[in-house]
């Protein structure tokens, strides 16, 4: 099936910012009225609802190529050369603990992180425990540097500052009731065009 111009380019636009605001399990419910795969973060899930609302196409879920993950059965110990392979490597303790071991006591589990083993892991090229910890360190002293906008599909984070932005003294609750409302919209928002849609 192929949808032209059922939206206007402003609508799609509109469509995926009120989605940012949307939780997962509201996404996925969107995924099922919609009759597709729900599986995924909350971008992925996004990614595919727009792509099927602007070409009435369906993307498949990509999978991540053998050599990136682990075998069944098979033991995978934590070390500075071995490979960090899907379905092995965990934001554990135990992994945690390696890491500060390894870059320093100021390491933690980050997005940029995630991000940067789940492209690896896309290509093909897994890397190893001691090149996930060089680019950690790289990354993380540049963005001491020049910090770094919060994703899109964070949502809420984006929201308070553009809230705190112009309401500095602003207390946790009024936050939480401005961002409550703000849901409340984007969620009817999106409903509608669903809506119209189907």
């Amino acid at each position: 099936m192929r949808i032209q111009n059922f939206f206007t380019k402003d609508e799609l636009v509109d469509l995926k910012k009120s989605l940012m605001f949307l939780h997962v399990n509201e996404l996925k419910e969107i995924s099922t009225k919609l009759s597709m795969v729900d599986k995924g973060n909350k971008k992925a899930i996004i990614l595919r609802i727009c792509h099927f609302l602007l070409t009435g196409e369906k993307l498949k879920i990509a999978k991540f190529p053998k050599e990136s993950c682990a075998q069944r059965g098979k033991t995978y110990p934590i070390d500075e050369n071995g490979l960090m392979l899907k379905g092995v490597y965990k934001n554990d303790l135990k992994t945690r603990l390696f890491f500060k071991r390894l870059i320093g006591s100021y390491f933690h589990f980050t997005a940029f992180g995630i991000d940067w083993l789940n492209e690896r892991w896309m290509e093909g090229k897994p890397p190893t425990y001691c090149e996930f910890a060089q680019m950690w360190k790289e990354e993380y002293l540049k963005r001491k540097k020049t910090p770094v906008s919060p994703k899109e599909e964070w949502a809420y984070i984006n929201f308070v500052r553009e809230f705190l932005s112009d309401s500095r003294a602003a207390s946790q609750e009024s936050i939480n009731q401005a961002w409550k409302a703000k849901r409340i919209d984007h969620k009817a928002k999106v409903y509608q065009l669903i809506e119209r849609f189907l």
